[in-house]
């Protein structure tokens, strides 16, 4: 199965009109931190915007469980995907109030860190000890061998070390890979990185 491509952290109209012309597959709408943080109408703005083909993923951190079903009700996201503390408890809870695929983000320095979730995908990143959210750094990719679940690889993935990523990905049979900031300009989502990334994803050989 090909690799798929999220670009995370769409905060603007412009940015939606960049993945409808290149056509990927996931767009990430984040609602936790401050750099990239949008609100429900922003975010219903642009899966407005949004291609209906392009699905799109909802970042959380440790949020009320009542607003990620307002989301989902609202068929603004397609998936959920957890930064934070969440354990099984919580997706158990989720799951009670909100039928989409979970996504649950771990932060990982070697094979040993990966941990048991409830959730359908993974996604590996790396993250500062009690903090959230990504560093924009890349991990040793490597490590990643038999994992049970399907999953998203992050953290500090752009045009310098793509292909490289790809390769990981293809060996390693990941789901998607997960992208933001590569694909920025003085952080704002530059279209030119954007058009190049969904390119050689999509012409990895």
């Amino acid at each position: 199965m090909p690799v798929k491509l999220k670009i995370c952290g769409i905060k603007r109209r412009e940015d939606a009109e960049y993945l409808n012309e290149f056509q990927h597959d996931f767009a990430g709408f984040v609602f936790a931190g401050t750099k990239r943080k949008i609100d429900f109408e922003t975010a219903k703005t642009l899966r407005e915007v949004l291609d209906p083909k392009i699905q799109t993923v909802g970042v959380f951190v440790n949020a009320d469980i009542g607003s990620i079903r307002r989301l989902a009700d609202n068929q603004i996201i397609d998936f959920v995907q957890l930064h934070g503390d969440e354990d099984n408890g919580y997706i158990g809870k989720l799951r009670e109030v909100c039928n989409l695929p979970i996504i649950k983000a771990q932060r990982i320095t070697s094979r040993e860190d990966i941990k048991p979730y409830d959730s359908d995908y993974y996604l590996f990143d790396t993250m500062k000890t009690g903090e959230y959210g990504g560093t924009g750094e890349s991990f040793d990719w490597s490590i990643l061998e038999n994992v049970e679940k399907p999953f998203f690889i992050a953290g500090g993935i752009n045009l310098g070390n793509l292909d490289g990523a790809m390769k990981i990905a293809t060996e390693k049979s990941a789901f998607a890979l997960d992208i933001s900031s590569g694909v920025e300009t003085d952080g704002v989502k530059d279209k030119i990185k954007i058009q190049e990334t969904v390119r050689r994803v999509r012409n990895y050989a």
